[in-house]
């Protein structure tokens, strides 16, 4: 196994630190009028990463989600926004500097579960399942589908429900939405399980929201290159006549979108015109800032790469109910690296 104490990627500095302002302090506005206003202008009409941590944070509940292919809306504004500014505060994507790298790490390990069979070595559902066991955790956020593969962000309270919801879905779910109504409410003892830009935004919540730090007892980040909206990503699917109720799992391999249990591919690049604009500006692939993190890259097959991030996970990685073996972090890099190269900063 490869270890790589204080290894740093690049925008990996300050990760574990706290971040933000602080509670109670705004930020500056950048346009005149409300807090809303301002988010909605200059980071929803284009780089919004459609985590909908500013749905969690509103304390009038007045943020929502009004489709799969729009960014969250607040319908009322103009009434009801309070001007508090917890929409800004909490968005990953407000002042936005990209991360990117392999981040800091404790370890690698190739990891494959004995008892789940997920997208690849069910690392994750194994995690969490774990955890539940260990009363670690109450719920798990995670993301589910209908029958037509639309992704539904919800809180699994129970191992039955984390292991139904395994498997990757490929188009935003807005999954912290499924957050909304916790603030200040309960004990609640969660694991959250996201892409890059959710976990930077579950990192904002923490910081800036003192109920969420104690109630997010990790964060589980996903590998991710890019992300897609549910409408256009079955669109594509559907020109090529693909039955998507008789899709079994989507995987992305050596550059090409596979459906199975068809087997029928196709060039990633294919998907170029559908890649949403909040994903264009984004460089982190292995989700620096989170606790543990996940993908398939640098494993063997039917193992899922596991990067350990926070020390106190070290443990509970190393006894989950798996078989273990080596990791090529060359590979995961390679592709960290050709992620800042295909999202430039502008």
């Amino acid at each position: 196994m490869r270890w790589g104490k204080g290894r740093r990627g690049r925008g990996g500095k300050g990760m574990g630190k706290k971040m933000g302002r602080g509670k109670g302090s705004k930020p500056p506005k950048k346009l005149p009028g409300k807090y809303f206003e301002n988010l909605r202008k200059v980071v929803m009409e284009s780089i919004c990463c459609n985590c909908a941590a500013c749905v969690a944070a509103c304390p009038v509940k007045g943020i929502s989600i009004t489709s799969y292919s729009s960014p969250p809306y607040f319908p009322e504004w103009e009434n009801n926004c309070t001007d508090c500014g917890f929409c800004v505060r909490v968005c990953p994507r407000w002042d936005y500097v990209p991360l990117n790298g392999l981040g800091n790490y404790i370890e690698a390990l190739a990891v494959k579960s004995k008892r789940f069979s997920g997208q690849d070595g069910g690392a994750v559902t194994e995690i969490l399942v774990s955890a539940m066991e260990r009363d670690m955790i109450d719920f798990a956020l995670v993301v589910t589908k209908d029958e037509n593969w639309r992704p539904i962000a919800f809180l699994a309270s129970s191992v039955e429900e984390v292991i139904n919801a395994s498997g990757t879905k490929y188009s935003h779910a807005f999954p912290l939405s499924a957050l909304k109504g916790l603030r200040g409410k309960g004990n609640e003892r969660i694991a959250v399980v996201g892409t890059p830009c959710v976990v930077s935004a579950v990192r904002k919540l923490q910081s800036e929201m003192g109920k969420f730090a104690r109630k997010i007892r990790f964060v589980i980040g996903l590998f991710c290159m890019e992300n897609f909206y549910y409408p256009q990503l079955m669109e594509f699917l559907q020109k090529r006549d693909i039955d998507v109720t008789s899709i079994e799992k989507m995987d992305i391999k050596k550059g090409k979108f596979i459906i199975y249990p068809s087997d029928i591919s196709f060039p990633v690049k294919d998907l170029n015109n559908i890649v949403p604009s909040g994903c264009k500006v984004c460089q982190d692939f292995t989700s620096v800032q989170s606790d543990v993190s996940v993908g398939s890259v640098g494993s063997p097959d039917g193992f899922s790469t596991v990067i350990v991030r926070n020390p106190e996970f070290l443990s509970t990685v190393k006894s989950l109910n798996a078989e273990f073996g080596d990791v090529d972090l060359d590979v995961v890099e390679k592709l960290a690296n050709f992620k800042v190269k295909i999202h430039p900063v502008k």
